[in-house]
């Protein structure tokens, strides 16, 4: 079941659970129920199907992707200058950094640009970067998933669910 935390489910890299506080930023955790939906936007399969899309990352050695993008929404709603310097530094050092154990694919200038400004971060520091990894899952990870045998046994599990049902009010 696609319910799990970040805590649960990622590597041994203790910090995770501190990034995430053991949940999923600000999306919801509900049941599987619009698998449907997921197949018409990258936003809707984040917003209700992300373990999905994450165990599929995972699957193709690219989950630091929706990992980095997760940390990154989080880190917008830090309201406290002590706890924006530490998130930003463990972003930095999970994700952005030369040879960190999650390097993610950003241009050089990116992360030339971060690298400069990690010692007085702002809520805005990893906006580009962030972006560039939405744009990377939209146009390549994505059509993938929907694709996936992942995805296509989900969505084939729900509409086996869809019919029990309305067999059942008949």
């Amino acid at each position: 079941m696609y319910l799990k935390s970040v805590s649960q489910s990622a590597s041994p890299l203790k910090d995770l659970h501190v990034i995430f506080k053991g949940r999923f930023c600000c999306f919801s955790q509900e049941p599987v129920d619009d698998v449907d939906s997921w197949g018409e936007s990258i936003e809707k399969l984040l917003s209700s199907g992300q373990m999905a899309f994450q165990d599929f990352l995972k699957s193709e050695y690219s989950e630091e992707n929706i990992l980095f993008w997760l940390a990154c929404e989080e880190y917008k709603t830090i309201t406290s200058s002590p706890e924006m310097i530490s998130r930003a530094n463990q972003i930095y050092t999970e994700f952005v950094q030369t040879e960190a154990p999650r390097q993610v694919n950003i241009d050089s200038g990116t992360r030339t640009n971060i690298t400069n400004n990690i010692s007085e971060p702002n809520l805005s520091s990893f906006d580009t970067a962030q972006k560039m990894i939405f744009s990377l899952m939209a146009r390549d990870c994505y059509p993938r998933f929907l694709k996936s045998d992942t995805y296509q046994s989900i969505l084939q599990k729900e509409r086996e669910r869809e019919r029990e049902r309305e067999h059942l009010i008949k």
